[in-house]
């Protein structure tokens, strides 16, 4: 009972997480090139692709998130099966 404890607070806080501290990078790292191409305009297309690289790895992470709980939320039983349990 405890795994299937576990396995639901994964599944069900797992992805917000994941998605909000991607969120948090996200603009950390927008923040931080726009502030880079306001201190070196010659510079900006290497800030940029930097930045898009960055962005694209912050994203993937996410992505890889979203594949968890898609493959842990089958292994979650029905609401039936949990309230039977405690009855007995």
């Amino acid at each position: 009972m405890v795994y299937f404890a576990a396995l639901a607070i994964a599944v069900g806080l797992g992805l917000p997480i994941a998605v909000l501290s991607a969120a948090i990078g996200q603009g950390k790292v927008g923040a931080a090139a726009m502030e880079g191409i306001a201190r070196q305009p010659e510079a900006a297309g290497r800030i940029q692709l930097a930045m898009m690289i960055a962005l694209g790895f912050i994203e993937s992470l996410v992505i890889y998130a979203l594949l968890m709980f898609f493959l842990l939320s089958p292994k979650l039983p029905d609401t039936m099966t949990i309230i039977q349990s405690l009855r007995q």
